[in-house]
């Protein structure tokens, strides 16, 4: 009897399997982490898209304060300029670039499985035009800022946990070569 319990034959099998689980559970970890990384880059890539596609949109009304010597989105109306801008459907283009579906307010992105990968919601578009001014300016430009609020679903170990909800900014303007 005193010789089975001295003996170590196989005393290791347990911290090894311990071991293995640890790297698992921190391998499972990182990987969610790097798949919310992913989807909130893709939404802010995307909104970015939609966001530029609206700038590019105003190039009409932004061309003719560049001739004045401004680059700002103005109509020429009798004597004087009248500010002149269009926001676009960010919306539309964002659920055409992602795939999303509009439920009620919300976008939602839903996997080949039937489950919500993401949803985006409160898009807020803010247009500064370039002023009008009788001097030059410097560093005053069409600019379009934006935000949208993401929320990604996150799971670990088979479990739901709390989403992972973020506002996704990002800035675009319209600069004139000449």
């Amino acid at each position: 009897m005193k010789r089975v319990l001295s003996n170590n034959r196989g005393s290791g099998f347990p911290l090894a399997v311990a071991i293995t689980l640890c790297l698992v559970m921190i391998f499972t970890g990182i990987s969610e982490y790097f798949r919310l990384m992913i989807v909130a880059q893709g939404v802010r890539d995307a909104l970015q898209s939609a966001v530029i596609s609206t700038v590019s949109d105003n190039y009409d009304d932004v061309y003719h304060g560049v001739r004045e010597g401004y680059s700002g989105g103005y109509q020429p109306i009798d004597s004087d300029f009248e500010e002149s801008f269009d926001y676009g459907d960010i919306y539309d283009r964002l659920d055409g670039i992602l795939g999303l579906n509009q439920l009620g307010y919300d976008h939602i992105k839903i996997t080949n499985e039937g489950k919500t990968e993401f949803k985006i919601w409160d898009l807020n578009v803010d247009i500064q035009n370039a002023p009008l001014a009788s001097g030059d300016i410097h560093q005053q430009r069409f600019n379009v800022d934006s935000s949208i609020m993401l929320e990604v679903p996150v799971s670990f170990g088979g479990k739901l946990l709390p989403p992972m909800i973020i506002k996704v900014k990002n800035s675009a303007g319209y600069t004139p070569k000449f």
